[in-house]
C-alpha cells in the first residue's frame, strides 16, 4: 500500500498562464543543497512563499521490519511560485544555490502553470507510486483517465518497460508516470 503527501502550502489563487503581467508569478525550480528540500521549503512558507516539493510515502520491507518511509521525488529541487521580486528573495537562501534554466539561455526556466496542476493532481491521488522518467519518452497518444482515483487527469499513454503508464511533461525535468491500465483512459480527439 502506497501512501502519498503532498508538500504544497500558502497555495493563493493562480493567475491563469501569467502572459503578458508584469508582476504575475510563475512556478521555476530552485536548486538546493543536497536533503534540504524540506527546511527550504519551511523557510519559504515562513516568508509566505508559495513552494512544492514533492514527495511519497511508501512502505519498504527489510528482512526485520517494515518501514514508512518518505522520499523526495526529485532530489534537490524546490518548486516555488513566485513573481520577480520573491524570485530574488529565493536566491537569499545559503542552501539555494540557482534556478533551473533551459541549456543555452541565462533566464529561469518557467513551467506552465497547467503541468504543475497536472503534476500535482498526479501526486496527491495516485495510489501507485508515481516514477520520474528523465530520458527522453517518445510522445504517446492523448489520453483522459476516466475511471479510478485519477478521473480527470490529462496527459499521454505511453509504454515503459512493457507496461502502460499515463505521463505527465514537465520542461525540463522530464516525465512523471504511473502504472495506468489502457482500459482506464480514453482518446482525446483533437478538435477539427
Amino acid at each position: 500500500m502506497i501512501l502519498r503527501k503532498k508538500k504544497s502550502l500558502n497555495a493563493g489563487p493562480i493567475n491563469g498562464t501569467g502572459e503578458g503581467v508584469a508582476h504575475s508569478k510563475r512556478w521555476y525550480v530552485a536548486l538546493v543543497r543536497m536533503h534540504h528540500e524540506k527546511k527550504v521549503s519551511e523557510h519559504l512558507d515562513k516568508m509566505g512563499i508559495e513552494n512544492f516539493v514533492p514527495v511519497q510515502q511508501e512502505f519498504h520491507q527489510w528482512s526485520d521490519r517494515r518501514k514508512l518511509v518518505t522520499s523526495v521525488l526529485l532530489p534537490m529541487m524546490v518548486f516555488v511560485h513566485v513573481d520577480p521580486k520573491e524570485r530574488m528573495e529565493v536566491l537569499s537562501f545559503s542552501t539555494v544555490s540557482r534556478y533551473m534554466v533551459m541549456r543555452g539561455e541565462s533566464s529561469p526556466a518557467v513551467i506552465p502553470d497547467e503541468q504543475m496542476a497536472r503534476f500535482r493532481f498526479m501526486l496527491d491521488y495516485s495510489e501507485e507510486s508515481i516514477s520520474m522518467n528523465s530520458s527522453p519518452l517518445a510522445r504517446g497518444e492523448k489520453v483522459r483517465v476516466i475511471k479510478g482515483p485519477l478521473t480527470g487527469l490529462v496527459g499521454e499513454l505511453v509504454n515503459v518497460d512493457g507496461k502502460s503508464k499515463i505521463a505527465v511533461r514537465l520542461n525540463m525535468l522530464g516525465c512523471a508516470c504511473v502504472d495506468m491500465p489502457v482500459g482506464y483512459v480514453e482518446p482525446i480527439m483533437a478538435a477539427v
